[in-house]
């Protein structure tokens, strides 16, 4: 079973704690399109460790709403994970924080330490996108050009009929 799973694993996956404040890249298709968001909150649990099914919860408050998303610790979808700051925490679980608004809200910073998680192959990836994109874009302008030409062919035969009856 795990030789099945392992080509599914990150090589070196995120390292994220609780209390940690992150900002998570992740791609999202919308429209056919494909975009990079941005989901930046204080990550309240980590849950199954660091293996396939791992997850990290993020929370964050938007226009006084809070805000969880869970990410998959594996996600093909994540390109890039930055700590922004370390929190002292003594909990593994931080779902206290939901109840607590304004400067109760607040944790201890543990230290300044930024640190950029990026999955290696994500600017290449991005980069395949964007090619591939711009292929098709190539093959629909020809298309829709070959069309156009088709009708106005036709529209030029049916016109010349007319002016020999």
């Amino acid at each position: 079973m795990e030789k099945i799973l392992e080509k599914y694993a990150k090589k070196n996956p995120p390292a994220v704690q609780t209390g940690d404040t992150v900002r998570v890249h992740l791609l999202v298709r919308e429209a056919g399109k494909e975009r990079i968001q941005v989901f930046e909150g204080l990550v309240i649990a980590v849950k199954h460790g660091a293996g396939l099914d791992g997850t990290f919860t993020v929370r964050k408050e938007s226009f006084g709403v809070g805000v969880e998303r869970v990410f998959p610790l594996h996600s093909p979808r994540i390109a890039k994970v930055e700590r922004v700051k370390q929190s002292k925490v003594r909990r593994s679980k931080l779902y206290y924080m939901r109840d607590l608004t304004g400067k109760m809200a607040r944790l201890k910073d543990l230290n300044r330490d930024y640190h950029v998680w990026e999955e290696k192959d994500a600017e290449e990836e991005l980069a395949r996108i964007a090619e591939e994109k711009a292929k098709e874009a190539a093959e629909m302008e020809a298309r829709k050009k070959a069309e156009e030409e088709e009708v106005e062919r036709k529209a030029r035969a049916a016109a010349g009929d007319r002016i020999k009856e």
